[in-house]
């Protein structure tokens, strides 16, 4: 079994910060690509950020200069720094992970329970 648990979320002013974290536990031999992926009320999922496992990051162009995405490869964990908050980054935000729990079975996604971002203007 895997589990990915996020932390971090609430409510924060706009041109606030907030620091996301996700911790993936279980049975894990390798953790490939991780990322971030939000979804606003009557909005489609949609990718925030992503970081392989060598540490190439990819950013939505909505996020870019405000967000950073990192790794901490020992702790199976995945972070988002977001700062420069707007109204409209107010969404549940979810970790992503593609792991591959034991050697030579395929890798598989996983998701997190999901954590509240709330930005008030």
């Amino acid at each position: 079994q895997v589990q990915l648990v996020e932390s971090g979320g609430g409510l924060v002013q706009a041109g606030g910060s907030l620091r996301l974290s996700c911790a993936a536990s279980g049975t894990i031999f390798s953790i490939n690509a991780m990322g971030w992926y939000r979804q606003a009320p009557g909005k489609q999922r949609e990718l925030v950020a992503g970081i392989s496992s060598g540490g190439s990051t990819n950013y939505a162009d909505s996020v870019k200069g405000r967000f950073t995405i990192s790794r901490d490869n020992a702790k199976n964990t995945v972070y988002l720094q977001m700062n420069s908050l707007k109204p409209e980054d107010t969404a549940v935000y979810y970790c992503n992970a593609d792991l591959i729990q034991k050697v030579n079975i395929p890798s598989n996604d996983y998701w997190g329970q999901g954590t509240q971002v709330t930005v008030s203007s």
